[in-house]
C-alpha cells in the first residue's frame, strides 16, 4: 500500500509514513517513513501529528487504525485494511468500532468480507483487493524430472495453536510417507509453537522423514522454494494467504484448505487442491497426487504461474488498490494527499 502512493510522487501525491515495528535496519527503503521500533506510545503520537497535515490518512490493519480515534486525527477521513481473523469469530470490540467508523474499509478478499459481514453488521460496505508480490518479475520455469524429489515444503510462522496446518501435516504424514517413497516434509519458520511442532514432528512414526528448520533468513529461502515439489498450507484462518501467491510465482503446485480464503486464491483441480481439513483423507491424497505424478505436479505447477501473473503481481495489485482509491475519490492526478 505504501509503495503503491510513493509510486505516485509524480502525480503530486506526497506521503508521510509511520511504523509500529520496523526498524531503520531492517529493510525500511523509504526516507519518508519513521520507525517506532515497538514503542506504541510513540507511535500514537507519531501518527496523530502526521494526521493532522495530511488530507487522508492510511492503515495497513484494523489494530494499526485504533491510533486514529486517540485524538485530533480523527477529524480527517481514514481507510483501513481488514485482513481476516481481526474481524472474525474472535475480533476484539475496538477492531470492529474502527471497522465500522473509518470512512473506507479495504479487504483482502471476498472471502474475508462474506464471512465479516456475515458475522458483525457494517462489515459488508468494504471494497476486496486482493494482495500481490512484491515483485513482477517472474522465477524461471521449473526443470521436468523424472526423479523429481518428493518434497513438501510448509512455509510459515508457527503460532501457538499451528491453525496454518502444522499439525494437520505432521499427523498424516507416516499415511504420505507409506504412499510416497522417499517424500519429506520441511517446516520452515519461527514462532511461539515451534517448540511444539517439533515435540510432535520427533513424536512421529515418520520422524525421519519431517525436517522443522525453525527461522530461515531471507537470502536461504530462494533454496527452500527451489527444493519443493508441493506448497502446502491447509489452513483455517488465512484471509489471504500472501504464501500462495509467492508459491505460484514460483511454480510450485499448492495445498489449500476449503475452511478459509485459500479456496478463493488457489483454483482446486486448477494450480493445486483445496481440502477439508475434517477429512485428513483428503489431504494423504492430494499430496500423494502430486508427489507420485511429476507431470501433474509441472502442469499445476505451471497453471500457478499463470494465475500468478494474471492476477498476483505488483502491478495487479496496484492497479486494483489505485482502483479504488479512484472510487472513493481519494487520489486523482495532481491530488496532494495521504
Amino acid at each position: 500500500m505504501a509503495r503503491g502512493l510513493a509510486d505516485r510522487a509524480e502525480d503530486g501525491v506526497r506521503c508521510t509514513g509511520v511504523s509500529l515495528s520496523d526498524r531503520r535496519d531492517q529493510a525500511l527503503a523509504w526516507s519518508w517513513v519513521t520507525p517506532c521500533k515497538g514503542r506504541r506510545f510513540e507511535f500514537v503520537v507519531r501518527v496523530q501529528t502526521a494526521s493532522l497535515r495530511a488530507d487522508w490518512v492510511f492503515y495497513d490493519s484494523l489494530s494499526m487504525a485504533r491510533a486514529h480515534f486517540m485524538g485530533p486525527a480523527r477529524i480527517r477521513p481514514a481507510l483501513a485494511w481488514m485482513h481476516g481473523i481481526d474481524a472474525w469469530e474472535k475480533a476484539r470490540p475496538e477492531h470492529l468500532q474502527v471497522a465500522r467508523s473509518v470512512d473506507v474499509l479495504v479487504t483482502n478478499s471476498e472471502y474475508t468480507r462474506e464471512r465479516a459481514s456475515a458475522l458483525h453488521a457494517g462489515l459488508e460496505r468494504s471494497h476486496v483487493c486482493w494482495l500481490g508480490t512484491e515483485t513482477d518479475e517472474p522465477i524461471p520455469e521449473r526443470t521436468r524430472s523424472h526423479d523429481i524429489d518428493r518434497n513438501v515444503l510448509l512455509l510459515a510462522r508457527i503460532d501457538l495453536d499451528s491453525y496454518k496446518g502444522h499439525k494437520a501435516l505432521i499427523e498424516i504424514w507416516p499415511a504420505v510417507a507409506d504412499r510416497a517413497p522417499g517424500a519429506r516434509l520441511i517446516i520452515a519458520g519461527d514462532g511461539p509453537g515451534l517448540d511444539a511442532v517439533k515435540d510432535l514432528a520427533m513424536r512421529s512414526p515418520a520422524s525421519s522423514q519431517i525436517e522443522v528448520l525453525g527461522y530461515i533468513p531471507e537470502a536461504e529461502i530462494p533454496t527452500l522454494w527451489s527444493r519443493a515439489t508441493v506448497f502446502a498450507m491447509p489452513s483455517r484462518g488465512e484471509g489471504f494467504g500472501l504464501v500462495y501467491i509467492e508459491a505460484m510465482r514460483q511454480g510450485v503446485p499448492v495445498i489449500a484448505s476449503r475452511q478459509d480464503a485459500g479456496q478463493e486464491i488457489n483454483m482446486h483441480g486448477e494450480t493445486g487442491f483445496n481440502i477439508d481439513l475434517e477429512r485428513p483423507a483428503e489431504l494423504v491424497e492430494a499430496l500423494t497426487t502430486l508427489l507420485m505424478d511429476p507431470g501433474k505436479a509441472h502442469m499445476m505447477g505451471a497453471a500457478g504461474r499463470e494465475r500468478w501473473q494474471n492476477y498476483f503481481t505488483w502491478s495487479a495489485f496496484k492497479t486494483r488498490f489505485e482502483g479504488i482509491l479512484e472510487e472513493a475519490g481519494i487520489v486523482n492526478t495532481g491530488d496532494s494527499s495521504p
